[in-house]
């Protein structure tokens, strides 16, 4: 099937594999380009209030490299209680991340953005993902962190691979939420942008 011509060119600012291959089930032609962004969060900074911001930095960033772009840029992080998890980066920190998170309930925090510098557009949503995780033996945690080795997922759960069996539960609104890019959400931010879908 092929792409429609979009009234402006429309770029993921994202590196991420994972929210590459949700917005192509839009079927809209996209650029990718990786936003310079630093993820540090500020002191006592909220997991829903970093993943926004993160999500608007990201998008503005390469909004202003390329103004006449509609751009979308996305963030999640992992709420622990208030506490943000990100990407573990080692096998350590997913060890500590999947210890912590085993039995409890986890709030994953998705936000998207979509700017464009020529038109003035900039708004942002977030999808919360609520998910309850099994009591996780270590073996079991050693076991699913050699098969996925989900170093770049937020909390360590990749749940559109092994991650599916660390949980007992999902509760959202958004199925692509988990995956890290919430496509309900991103959609109408789209079409409030200007981009057409199924229009």
């Amino acid at each position: 099937m092929p792409h429609t011509a979009l009234p402006r060119p429309l770029i993921l600012g994202s590196t991420s594999p994972y929210r590459r291959e949700l917005l192509q089930r839009l079927r809209l032609p996209f650029e990718v380009v990786r936003p310079e962004v630093d993820e540090t969060p500020f002191e006592n900074e909220q997991p829903m209030v970093l993943a926004q911001r993160l999500a608007l930095e990201k998008a503005r960033a390469v909004a202003l490299q390329y103004p006449k772009a509609v751009v979308i840029g996305s963030d999640q992080v992992a709420d622990l209680d208030g506490e943000p998890l990100g990407k573990p980066g080692t096998h350590e920190r997913a060890v500590a991340q999947l210890q912590r998170m085993r039995g409890r309930a986890v709030v994953f925090q998705t936000a998207v953005a979509v700017v464009c510098i020529d038109s003035g557009f900039a708004q942002s949503a977030l999808a919360q993902v609520k998910v309850q995780f099994r009591q996780l033996s270590d073996a079991a945690i050693e076991a699913y962190l050699k098969a996925e080795q989900p170093y770049d997922c937020a909390g360590s759960a990749k749940s559109e691979g092994l991650g599916i069996a660390l949980l007992e539960s999902i509760d959202n609104q958004d199925p692509s939420a988990l995956v890290g890019l919430p496509l309900i959400h991103t959609c109408r931010l789209l079409r409030a942008a200007g981009i057409p879908l199924l229009d």
